[in-house]
């Protein structure tokens, strides 16, 4: 076997995403992710132990935080994994910076036991991206520069949404990343072979909209820059967009105008995320192709369904049709459900029996866990608010102290909602 066949067969990953986005595409459904979600799913992260997971799991590479999560919603369908945000300064500088931020498993064992993972960094220098895409290309499946984050502090410092008004320092970065990664011999040309490779890596940027979309349309102009001018057949493997400016608060509703224009402007051009709003496959505020019985995704609409009638009149048409979107990024309901792009409207028992054998290879201190699993435990944001337990017995489980109490309460909570009859958990779910 010739020597360079022989090291790719061993490099982490092997699937380059936009098979997976071919792979959803010819499924005939959306490629699935899950989101970066920094203020959810990092708490408590400084507290990880390396040693401790180096000695006790097979999982490896920096730390375990996200990672149980990540094989959790992979189990469940999710095609694509993002990290949380690291600054890439920090971790080009400091070895406690990456064993703590990024965490991949080395084990073998099928399809499932590998996560296809992005890593997103938050960067300002086309030097500092490079650098810390360099460092962790032979762990990740690609690289994405977060030009959405609006937390004060990020932009202050003029990363995550500050960059939407520098766009042509973002087509720097990516471009620098580009080649950076082409010279340390990853392949990331965007041609078949590229994306057939074992050493293909993405470079994506998600981002955000401004009230005035011209300026949004120009900066994706920019950045994506598809005319070769910079050497590449375009600047970046896919968008992913968050349609919120940086001032509008989650609890509002995405700006589906401007998702509209900028699918249909774009979506030929680069394969398109939206992040933002997915709550459950059921009640997504837009329709498409990729949406359809035949696939297990329901539609909106039901020719027997009077309601759904009356909703779709000429003044009132239904939900946008968007035939140029590729995928769904989920975020804090994929967190509440890590099942939910498997179809299930709530969290099931099982999922969280899944985060908890996955948590027994890769652990994260008490805090971070416990976390993780009253999200699990309460209510979704989809329609249907019932949850596993209720919100006393949430608060009994932030209240352990070891993971024996945790898991003997868990037992306890779940023989009670077995016995519990439909009026008793109505009840106790409110409680």
């Amino acid at each position: 076997m010739d020597p360079v066949d022989d090291e790719n067969e061993h490099l982490y990953p092997t699937l380059h995403p936009l098979k997976l986005f071919d792979a959803a595409k010819s499924q005939g459904r959306y490629l699935y992710a899950c989101a970066p979600m920094v203020r959810y799913s990092k708490v408590g992260e400084h507290f990880l132990c390396h040693v401790f997971i180096s000695q006790y799991s097979t999982d490896t590479a920096a730390g375990p935080v996200l990672l149980a999560f990540r094989q959790t919603v992979h189990h469940y369908g999710t095609d694509l994994c993002w990290t949380p945000m690291i600054l890439a300064k920090e971790f080009n500088r400091s070895v406690f910076a990456r064993e703590g931020d990024l965490s991949i498993s080395t084990r073998e064992g099928g399809p499932r036991a590998r996560v296809p993972t992005v890593v997103q960094f938050g960067a300002c220098s086309p030097v500092e991206l490079s650098r810390a895409s360099s460092l962790a290309a032979p762990y990740v499946s690609g690289v994405d520069l977060n030009c959405g984050c609006p937390q004060s502090w990020a932009c202050a410092e003029s990363l995550g949404a500050a960059l939407m008004d520098r766009r042509e320092l973002v087509r720097d970065m990516v471009v620098e990343t580009r080649t950076r990664l082409a010279r340390d011999g990853w392949a990331v040309g965007l041609t078949d072979d590229d994306i057939e490779s074992a050493r293909g890596r993405s470079v994506t940027v998600k981002i955000r909209v401004h009230k005035d979309l011209r300026k949004t349309m120009d900066f994706i102009d920019t950045v994506l820059a598809d005319d070769g001018a910079c050497g590449w057949k375009r600047n970046i493997d896919w968008l992913t967009i968050h349609p919120r400016t940086r001032k509008t608060l989650s609890s509002l509703p995405i700006n589906l105008e401007a998702l509209e224009i900028l699918t249909e402007k774009y979506g030929g051009r680069v394969p398109i995320l939206v992040s933002g709003d997915v709550f459950t496959l059921r009640t997504l505020p837009y329709t498409s192709h990729l949406l359809d019985d035949n696939n297990h995704t329901p539609t909106f609409t039901s020719s027997t369904d009077p309601a759904a009638t009356a909703a779709t009149t000429p003044s009132n048409p239904g939900p946008l049709h968007l035939p140029n979107l590729a995928g769904l990024m989920s975020a804090r309901a994929l967190l509440a459900n890590p099942a939910l792009f498997a179809g299930h409207e709530t969290c099931p028992w099982e999922a969280v029996d899944v985060f908890l054998a996955n948590l027994a290879r890769a652990p994260l201190i008490l805090k971070s866990s416990v976390h993780h699993l009253t999200e699990m435990l309460g209510p979704g944001y989809g329609p249907d608010k019932r949850a596993l337990i209720g919100k006393r017995d949430r608060m009994r489980l932030v209240k352990c102290g070891n993971w024996i109490d945790v898991l003997d309460l868990l037992e306890e909570l779940r023989a009670k909602a077995a016995a519990a009859t439909p009026e008793e958990k109505l009840v106790n779910n409110t409680r």
